[in-house]
């Protein structure tokens, strides 16, 4: 499903957050959203998805505005992921999954509702937590039910806000890999993220914002030195390993 974000602007209380952000994310493909807190990221997912309404400039969906789409048939489109979520009542991850296949629901889960949660439960290795009560998992294991209820919706596109942001090492390549496979299976996705290494190594295109505007965009060839020095104001080394960026910081500017 191609995506386009056409211009858009938004403030809070009349401060700027978002301003003239202008891409295209095309079928079978990644675009990371990369820069330092407080740059706009989460505030354009939060867009691109409809929880946030823009003053200026649109989002379409293969060619249709996202405001001419219904609630309903959006979440069926878009999966997303935010950076955190806590649970305010008792629920097991198996129903928490579950909620995700609401856009298809009628009075009941039919056989295929269930199915697509138990598949995805296997899928992100949550077998041992599927019965248990989401308050009383870890962090990171919350974080993947998030992410496997996002994904039964079956969508077009996902929408990951530092999605491994509370996973240690092994997980958070996990899940990336996860997100790769399901680029392959025709998914395309916009991730906002921390690690410049993974965005590197995981995506195809990259957002570079800079005090809400966009800085640079393109490959992983934009995280030279000189951009991260400017746009996030650390000095590092960069090291090409067979083709793979590697970036090691060294000192604040």
């Amino acid at each position: 499903m191609k995506m386009e974000i056409r211009g858009i602007q938004f403030a809070y209380n009349s401060k700027p957050v978002l301003n003239d952000i202008y891409f295209e994310v095309l079928d079978r493909e990644v675009v990371g959203i990369i820069g330092p807190n407080g740059s706009g990221k989460s505030t354009l997912l939060k867009c691109i998805n409809k929880i946030l309404k823009p003053q200026v400039g649109t989002i379409l969906l293969e060619e249709i505005e996202i405001d001419k789409i219904d609630r309903n048939d959006l979440a069926k489109k878009i999966g997303y992921v935010p950076q955190s979520e806590s649970s305010k009542f008792p629920i097991t991850v198996f129903d928490a999954i579950l909620m995700g296949r609401k856009p298809y629901l009628n009075w009941r889960p039919s056989s295929q509702d269930l199915d697509k949660v138990a598949e995805m439960i296997e899928m992100l290795n949550l077998d041992e937590f599927a019965m248990r009560d989401i308050g009383a998992i870890s962090g990171g294991q919350r974080q993947k039910v998030i992410m496997a209820r996002a994904l039964v919706q079956e969508p077009e596109a996902l929408l990951l806000d530092e999605p491994t942001s509370n996973l240690d090492l092994r997980h958070q390549l996990e899940v990336l890999n996860i997100v790769r496979k399901q680029v392959v299976n025709g998914i395309n996705v916009i991730v906002s993220i921390h690690d410049l290494n993974l965005a590197a190594r995981y995506c195809d295109k990259l957002i570079m914002i800079k005090d809400g505007t966009i800085f640079a965009a393109g490959g992983p060839e934009i995280l030279n030195s000189e951009n991260i020095e400017t746009v996030f104001g650390v000095k590092v080394s960069i090291i090409n390993d067979s083709g793979r960026i590697v970036i090691i910081p060294e000192d604040p500017a």
